[in-house]
């Protein structure tokens, strides 16, 4: 399969710079893969496309406050995206990258951490190292970091770093790790997982760490040669008895999101089930690769030619995905992180 049999046309307007509020006031684009019919709602319904006996199955993993902005010497403005942290440091991709060398400290966030750089790396990453003007470095992060929004989300110097950490973050978020979140968990509200809990759909958790490589553009001409880098996952042993019981009585399981999806199919017993524990995978779903345990995908509409489209295609159909990309751009809907939802049944 070639990546270019993945592109479509996005206008720069159906992209998303800001989110919906409230969360679940989103709009959703429901295909039924079965029937080929299409309906059009809100996040808010969605009670009305599931059914009692089915189980979603979230994502918990807690973004990290890991980018930061400072200065160079001389005075020009610099940006750190932290990838890993290791105590005092770590690798972080720092921009604008041609202009730095080994060696240089560089203030960040009005000198509440200093950033020291290591080794260049290539691609603008690079080995770091972090001092915090008072405390742990761990502790001057969770003060002072801002939350990671993807490149695309300009904010023209208006930005609202609590606000957008707390609305980049699921309401469930639990497990510290993520450098990016899970997106389709950002639709949910505390109220409509009440309402969907009131009605019989059950839920359980996964934990995959989102990582850049979930979001690293293919530089591969063919699909694949595209090899995915690995993110660090666990699935409970609850949340595979929830299976089970699911599977005993008949119900879907409905994965929120590719990462919810990604660990399900990771873990995949073969049975219709899934094998507890925890790991790092690296699983590429695309055409031709069964989904063995996922019946039903909600999720955000995706970037052209990315790994998270191809999964979405593998599940519904490369053609028949794209036919429904195209419509919801004609109608208006809001692509990428904080865009809108599609229900996949």
């Amino acid at each position: 399969m070639q990546v270019s049999d993945f592109d479509f046309q996005l206008p720069p307007a159906s992209i998303a710079t800001r989110a919906a509020e409230p969360r679940d006031s989103a709009r959703l684009f429901v295909h039924d893969r079965a029937a080929r019919r299409d309906e059009h709602a809100h996040v808010r319904d969605l009670p009305s496309f599931l059914r009692p006996g089915d189980l979603l199955v979230l994502n918990d993993t807690k973004v990290m406050p890991w980018r930061l902005r400072g200065q160079r010497a001389t005075g020009g403005a610099v940006e750190c995206l932290l990838v890993r942290l290791d105590g005092a440091a770590g690798e972080a991709f720092v921009k604008p990258s041609k202009k730095l060398r080994a060696g240089d400290r560089l203030p960040m966030e009005g000198g509440a951490i200093e950033l020291e750089l290591r080794e260049a790396l290539g691609g603008g990453r690079w080995r770091v190292g972090l001092r915090a003007a008072s405390g742990m470095v761990a502790d001057a992060l969770e003060r002072c970091g801002r939350a990671p929004l993807p490149p695309y989300i300009d904010r023209d110097g208006r930005e609202d770093v609590a606000a957008d950490r707390a609305r980049y973050q699921t309401v469930y978020a639990r497990a510290p790790g993520a450098i990016a979140a899970p997106t389709a968990g950002l639709h949910f509200t505390p109220d409509l997982l009440q309402r969907l809990a009131a009605m019989g759909v059950e839920t359980a958790f996964v934990t995959l760490h989102v990582g850049e490589g979930t979001f690293a553009p293919i530089r591969a001409t063919t699909v694949e040669e595209h090899r995915m880098h690995s993110e660090v996952y666990e699935l409970p042993a609850a949340t595979a008895a929830a299976i089970t019981a699911t599977r005993a009585r008949g119900g879907r399981i409905v994965a929120v999101g590719t990462t919810s999806c990604r660990t399900l199919e990771t873990c995949a017993d073969g049975k219709g089930g899934v094998v507890a524990g925890s790991g790092a995978s690296d699983v590429f779903l695309r055409p031709g690769k069964p989904f063995r345990v996922v019946d039903a995908l909600f999720t955000n509409f995706h970037l052209p030619q990315s790994t998270l489209l191809m999964l979405v295609a593998a599940f519904a159909g490369r053609a028949e995905i794209l036919a429904v990309y195209r419509d919801a751009v004609v109608r208006g809907y809001r692509f990428y992180s904080f865009g809108d939802a599609m229900l996949l049944v």
